[in-house]
């Protein structure tokens, strides 16, 4: 019996554990397009095809929502800018104004797309480094 040999039958060229891809889609792009869609799948390691198909499930699975993940972590972020921002008072036994309230929701407003944007980026780097690890 050789080493390698598996009791489970597959069909050729399924990977165990998951269902075989055997479905395409196509599309045309134009020269610049494609040069683009090139250059992120290298810049992220995938063979083209890999990153057009990740790159695909990523945008179903954000518009099946209806809300995409750029907005979810915006409103998650702003979330831990206000509870940051009033908690830290609070439990120094500190009360806050109405002024106060305000001008914190403000700073929250202004804030928030900034901080996500920075929160993304560092998941977005840190993906890549696991990625090439």
């Amino acid at each position: 019996m050789p080493l390698n040999h598996s009791d489970t039958s597959r069909k050729k060229g399924a990977v165990r554990g998951r269902e075989s891809r055997n479905q395409s889609l196509n599309t045309k792009l134009t020269r610049t397009e494609f040069a683009a869609v090139e250059t992120a799948s290298q810049a992220d390691g995938l063979a083209l095809g890999e990153w057009v198909r990740e790159a695909v499930l990523r945008a179903t699975r954000s518009s099946s929502v209806g809300v995409g993940t750029d907005q979810l972590m915006t409103e998650i972020v702003a979330l831990q800018l206000f509870l940051t921002d009033v908690l830290s008072p609070l439990a120094r036994g500190e009360r806050i104004s109405a002024e106060q309230y305000e001008k914190l929701m403000r700073n929250v407003k202004t804030n928030k797309q900034r901080a996500a944007g920075e929160v993304i980026a560092q998941y977005v780097a840190e993906n890549k480094e696991n990625r090439h690890a």
